[in-house]
C-alpha cells in the first residue's frame, strides 16, 4: 500500500473507481489531499483505478494557474519532492466541502483549488 493514503482511503477510492470504470454517473466528494509543502502542488483524488491500484483521478493543481480533471500515480507522487527535497505529503485534515465537479469549477474561475 501507498504510504499517501490510508486503508479507508484505498477502499473509498477504489469503490468510487469501480463506479466510474462502469461509466456510473456520480460526482464523489473528494477523498484525500495531496500536497506538496514546498512547491504549491496539490491532487484532490476520488478514485482509483480497479484493474491497476496505483492509478488515481482528481483535480491536480500544479501551482501555475489552470487546474484540471486528470489522472496520476500513487507510485510516482510518492517519489516526488519539492524544491526543498519535501516529499508529497496527505493532508490529514482535510475534509471535503464540496462534490470534485463544484472543486474543477471554483478552481478554473480561480486558477487554484480553493480550500
Amino acid at each position: 500500500m501507498n504510504p499517501l493514503i490510508t486503508e479507508d482511503d484505498r477502499a473509498r477510492l477504489l469503490a468510487h473507481g469501480q463506479a466510474r470504470a462502469a461509466c456510473e454517473a456520480s460526482d464523489p466528494l473528494p477523498v484525500v489531499r495531496l500536497f506538496t509543502p514546498d512547491a504549491h502542488v496539490t491532487w484532490l483524488l476520488v478514485s482509483l483505478d480497479p484493474a491497476d491500484g496505483d492509478t488515481a483521478y482528481g483535480l491536480i493543481d500544479l501551482g501555475i494557474g489552470v487546474p484540471a480533471l486528470d489522472t496520476v500515480k500513487l507510485s510516482d507522487l510518492a517519489s516526488i519532492v519539492g524544491p526543498r527535497r519535501q516529499p508529497v505529503m496527505r493532508d490529514c485534515y482535510f475534509q471535503p466541502t464540496r462534490t470534485l465537479s463544484e472543486y474543477a469549477r471554483l478552481s478554473e474561475q480561480d486558477g487554484a483549488i480553493p480550500d
